[in-house]
């Protein structure tokens, strides 16, 4: 068998195809790791109960996604190989295949990207509400990190061909119902929210006044749209901004 035969050999070709395949992966993997580092993706999500497991894990989510699209590579590479060497009746196998590994692929990115932004998206809205003093705040941040999660499993699903119809009729009545029951549950927090809107409009008292609301006086230190802050000599109080509208106000004047 002369050299030019042994190439044409379907299964010489075949092993060269999974060899390049895994080189080409592999150097994929690494540029893509490079720049997401270089982009600031480490950075972005530090802090995220993702990340944080991932580092459990010993890997990162910047090495995550860089081995996903490794291994993306890796498979096509050994797909088309079994189908040169022509190991399986492949006409229908391979057309079914090239549809549903790239569905899969951006399937798995979309959950991964998914839960980092929900994550994220809870840290911020924790970070944001933290200075409410009410109790129904923190149940915000985490419905706000389920809805973005329960979004990315839809278009996840729709990736890979899922009839999501329903899902989609069934987060609608999902919300309806979060905005009926938020309204009670809620009421507290939005009158709130609506009393530090007309204080920030109108401003009758400011930062540096001192003022009596019911039987707490002080300096005002903050007024934000759901909470004012104020302190004596010796203590601060934190006043929800509905117990301004109230309670009497008496601004002090020497």
């Amino acid at each position: 068998m002369d050299w030019q035969t042994l190439i044409d050999e379907p299964a010489v070709i075949a092993a060269a195809v999974l060899v390049l395949g895994l080189v080409v992966g592999y150097l994929v993997g690494r540029l893509n790791k490079e720049l997401l580092s270089a982009s600031g993706v480490p950075e972005a999500v530090e802090g995220t109960p993702f990340e944080r497991t991932a580092q459990s894990l010993g890997t990162s989510t910047v090495e995550i996604v860089a081995r996903l699209s490794s291994w993306f590579i890796y498979g096509i590479a050994v797909l088309t190989a079994i189908h040169i060497a022509q190991l399986l009746d492949t006409d229908a196998f391979w057309f079914r295949v090239t549809q549903f590994v790239p569905q899969v692929f951006i399937a798995v990115l979309v959950l991964i990207l998914g839960f980092i932004v929900a994550d994220k998206c809870e840290l911020i809205v924790s970070e944001y509400l933290r200075g409410v003093k009410l109790p129904e705040v923190s149940v915000i941040p985490r419905l706000v990190k389920y809805a973005v999660l329960y979004v990315t499993f839809l278009i996840a699903l729709g990736q890979i061909g899922v009839y999501i119809f329903p899902l989609v009729i069934l987060l609608a009545i999902i919300a309806a119902g979060a905005v009926v029951v938020g309204a009670f549950a809620f009421k507290d927090f939005l009158v709130s929210s609506a009393a530090g809107i007309y204080l920030l409009l109108n401003q009758p008292y400011g930062i540096g006044d001192e003022i009596r609301i019911g039987d707490q006086s002080g300096i005002v230190q903050e007024v934000d749209l759901f909470v004012t802050k104020i302190e004596d000599e010796s203590e601060e109080y934190i006043v929800p901004n509905r117990k301004v509208f109230e309670d009497e106000i008496v601004r002090i004047r020497e």
